[in-house]
């Protein structure tokens, strides 16, 4: 029978479980730094995943238990939970652009594209399937809960500018959607994933504050120029969030050299872009919009029919295609996917396709709210 372990995260969670003579069973810390007081208790059958243990405590800890030892690494190995602006961004000054250079995520992928993408070095690549892994436990974790049906991701390219028309449509989108209680999740990167969070972050705002706001952002309309990163965090500031919802982005140091949106309240940022381009659509079962991309797009797109065709996650849910002109004749998927679907080689496909921001926001709040 599989054991299910408590999660205990912080000192905070752990000091309340710290009674004199008790024995601490199916415990998993992660991440902890044990003190002396620590020793009062014994401990069966528990994880220590990345934690510090004094020696005065390790003649408390019996069978069934198992360490993984804290890594020294230029990252955090056993992340207790997902990133956020402020901490991905650590010690990031907007009022600084040089500082951009030494924060923690620069500094992460420097060290990863030193190491190379395909670290050959066995410590390396294991400290990061170790972050990885801890990055999906924390993200299992707030997706669960939520009703299955909630999360609701949009794909789309990362060169999409903030002056496009789609940048504010797609932000529109997102804004929609957050204010009926969906999670919105994108790649966590620039351009429509950019536009994907911004939306969601005004949850609850009026539609002139989110064009004030945009037309703010516009200064800097490409994550290639001087001024993207400052002018979210400045636009962030003015702008606190009053909608009590969170979206997730989720970007990797693979393509570490588009900065991730500071505009997710949870980023689950990873080494490996497989897992992540993964995991994004096997937890978007409230469906896909899925904006003009290009090869990554197109990518993403084949997967989530295969998940869907197959019905990989329990069920299948939305592809909604937006931009007709895009996806009918420039990158005409849509016209692909629908012939083989009525041709019986892709089964359960709920395809749609707009250029219409209120039908994209009923196709997808019509499947999150049905209930069978």
């Amino acid at each position: 029978m599989q054991t299910s372990y408590i999660e205990i995260e912080s000192r905070e969670e752990l000091l309340p479980l710290l009674v004199e003579g008790d024995c601490l069973r199916h415990y998993a810390f992660q991440a902890i730094r044990f003190d002396e007081r620590a020793a009062c208790c014994h401990y069966e059958d528990c994880l220590f995943i990345g934690c510090r243990i004094p020696d005065v405590m390790r003649p408390m800890i019996g069978e069934g238990c198992y360490e993984i030892p804290a890594m020294e690494m230029p990252f955090k190995v056993f992340p207790p939970k997902l990133y956020a602006a402020h901490s991905l961004y650590s010690g990031y000054d907007p009022t600084d652009e040089r500082t951009f250079e030494t924060c923690y995520d620069t500094r992460v992928y420097r060290h990863y594209m030193a190491c190379g993408r395909n670290a050959r070095c066995i410590r390396e690549s294991l400290a990061r399937c170790l972050h990885d892994h801890s990055i999906s436990n924390a993200l299992h974790d707030l997706i669960g809960q939520f009703d299955e049906r909630r999360p609701v991701a949009i794909m789309g390219g990362h060169a999409l500018l903030r002056t496009d028309p789609t940048y504010l449509q797609i932000a529109t989108i997102a804004k929609r959607l957050t204010e009926q209680g969906v999670v919105m999740m994108s790649g966590g990167g620039p351009g429509a994933m950019e536009a994907t969070h911004f939306g969601a972050w005004f949850a609850g705002r009026t539609d002139e504050e989110l064009q004030e706001a945009l037309d703010y952002l516009s200064s800097a309309p490409s994550f290639r120029d001087e001024g993207w990163l400052s002018s979210a965090f400045r636009v962030m500031r003015r702008y606190p969030r009053l909608y009590d919802g969170c979206s997730i982005g989720i970007p990797t140091w693979f393509y570490g050299h588009e900065p991730a949106t500071p505009f997710a309240t949870h980023i689950a940022k990873y080494f490996e872009n497989s897992i992540r381009e993964d995991g994004l659509l096997a937890l978007a079962k409230g469906g896909v919009i899925y904006a003009p991309g290009s090869a990554g797009t197109m990518q993403e797109i084949f997967q989530d029919g295969a998940q869907n065709h197959y019905e990989t996650f329990g069920c299948a849910s939305p592809m909604i295609f937006f931009d007709t002109a895009y996806w009918q004749s420039q990158m005409p998927v849509y016209p692909l996917l629908k012939s083989l679907t009525e041709q019986g080689r892709y089964r359960n496909l709920m395809l749609s396709i707009t250029d219409d921001v209120d039908f994209a926001v009923r196709e997808i709040l019509s499947f999150v709210q049905y209930k069978k």
